[in-house]
């Protein structure tokens, strides 16, 4: 191949080159190589690439690949760790010493997650402090069970990270005086997530917004015994966007009777806590561009509250409702919403008892309805989806999972919703492989159809035809879902006999997950998962 030996050759019209043995080339390039003259093996082209391109090249590697370039040559291993702008750590108590030199390669990151074992011990703070004294464009912090860590430390970095625009904490140790202290220390904090925060002992000092009180858009607080000292936090951020609380104890209607009228919220989702009609019609008065609104197990919660919401915020394009089995909401709150919010989009409905009455009238009113869940209702059957097949004309994909509904409901919706792209059913009994083959083979490769007949022995899914995207291009992760959902079904007993307690409360979860991953997927399109690992 007339390759030279020599290390030091240089290029007559550049700088000292590279020279490239035949070995290390692509196998694949030895054909392209023997047929083109101009290609020289001796030429490392990659020094004429500007370290801006070469960085740009690196932004659209994985985390894997990233490593590798790293070991190519000295000037990769630089050029990688001065762009790398996100980076994962192992926050075990360990990492101290090796912080200076990972920040002195590692010296663009502003986006940082710290992540320690339950069972290991994490950072402290001056771990923490010293990272942030070398990452003072730090805009996103992650702390996830880096419990050495206190309230001082955690002033002590938003002091030198005031930049800081999205904190998320999990299962760590500090408490109100840290959170107050970043609020107050940085003021373009925009997202702020925390979850099982032990320092919040009963008696701890309120939170309140500080200086981030304009820039505050979305709070998020899961799994805390004292949620309601951020109630100051939440009245005080005039623009909050989002609000999320999850499996906070205490009484959350008071918090909600203090929210300022108006308020900027568009996304509401309360998840098993304390919550009444009473705040529900807080909720709707403050909160009139109110777009999303996520009631999951709040059994306190009546067709009363969720008609106050339908009459005064009637731009609501997603509704999801997890009745618990209560029947404490129905086709009365449901016809409110009907009649009221005409531009709802997605419906999910799980453990709650629809019938035609109120169906009927979100499929006539709601033109705009594409996406559609009913799980756990007894009362939904060929009927109500017989309505559905004629009135939802907009429906794209529809979800099925444990109602009395049959192969006549499959035919129904064959002969009707002309823009439907997905069916997903599970556990309907009276639905068997020959009727979804019929609907499948009635719309031919435009539609996906799953069916899951969730027998005793661990599930049993059923492939009809091949996965369709939404324009009716095979789906390369066609078959991702029915693994997903036979997982769920392992739980379930194979005697054929009543479930344990433990069981009956695992299909509970199970089926909630079952919707979340299924609209997860619709809401994304046909993109691609992101690998985990950090860029």
């Amino acid at each position: 191949m007339g390759q030279s030996s020599s290390n030091n050759a240089r290029n007559p019209s550049g700088p000292p080159i590279r020279q490239i043995s035949a070995r290390s080339m692509p196998r694949t390039n030895d054909a392209l190589l023997s047929s083109s003259p101009s290609i020289s093996l001796g030429r490392d082209y990659t020094s004429d690439l500007p370290d801006e391109c070469l960085a740009l090249v690196f932004h659209s590697l994985g985390s894997g690949d990233r490593k590798n370039c790293s070991l190519v040559c000295h000037r990769w291993l630089l050029l990688e760790g001065q762009s790398r702008h996100r980076l994962s750590l192992d926050a075990r108590s360990a990492l101290l010493s090796a912080v200076p030199s990972l920040f002195s390669r590692f010296d663009s990151v502003t986006k940082l997650a710290l992540k320690c074992e339950r069972r290991s011990v994490s950072i402290g703070d001056e771990a923490l402090v010293l990272i942030s004294l070398r990452c003072r464009n730090l805009t996103r912090l992650k702390l996830r069970a880096c419990r050495e860590i206190t309230d001082a430390g955690v002033a002590a970095f938003a002091s030198n990270c005031g930049g800081l625009r999205k904190l998320s904490c999990g299962s760590c140790a500090f408490g109100s005086e840290g959170v107050n202290a970043v609020l107050e220390s940085c003021p373009n904090l925009e997202e702020l997530s925390i979850k099982r925060l032990r320092g919040l002992a009963e008696g701890s000092s309120p939170i309140g917004p500080g200086k981030a009180a304009a820039s505050l858009k979305v709070i998020c607080l899961k799994e805390l015994y004292n949620g309601q000292c951020f109630g100051p936090l939440i009245i005080g951020s005039k623009n909050l966007r989002t609000l999320k609380l999850f499996r906070c104890s205490g009484e959350w209607d008071q918090v909600l009777d203090m929210m300022p009228q108006p308020s900027a919220l568009v996304d509401v989702h309360l998840e098993r806590i304390h919550v009444s009609d009473r705040g529900l019609s807080m909720v709707a008065s403050s909160c009139g561009d109110l777009e999303v609104l996520h009631l999951v197990k709040t059994p306190e919660c009546t067709n009363a509250g969720l008609a106050s919401i339908a009459d005064r915020c009637r731009l609501l394009m997603k509704l999801h409702i997890d009745g618990w089995k209560t029947n404490r909401i129905g086709d009365e709150g449901l016809s409110a919403v009907a009649r009221q919010c005409p531009n709802l989009q997605e419906l999910v409905l799980i453990g709650v008892n629809p019938t035609v009455a109120s169906l009927g009238l979100i499929a006539g009113n709601c033109k705009g309805l594409q996406r559609l869940a009913l799980c756990g209702s007894e009362t939904i059957g060929d009927s109500e989806i017989s309505c559905i097949a004629a009135k939802c004309v907009a429906l794209r994909k529809l979800c099925i999972k444990g109602c009395p509904v049959s192969d006549n409901g499959m035919e129904a919706l064959a002969g009707g919703c002309p823009n439907l792209v997905k069916v997903k059913v599970k556990k309907c009994r009276g639905v068997t492989p020959e009727g979804a083959d019929s609907l499948r083979a009635s719309r031919g490769s435009s539609l996906a159809v799953n069916l899951d007949m969730g027998s005793a022995g661990g599930g049993s899914v059923v492939e009809v035809g091949e996965e369709a995207s939404e324009n009716g291009a095979v789906e390369a992760n066609a078959g991702d879902e029915g693994e997903r959902m036979s997982v769920i079904d392992m739980g379930e007993s194979s005697s054929g006999g009543r479930p344990g307690l433990s069981k009956v409360r695992h299909s509970l979860v199970a089926g909630r997950n079952f919707v979340a991953s299924t609209f997860r997927r619709w809401s994304n399109g046909s993109r691609q998962p992101q690998s985990s690992p950090e860029h």
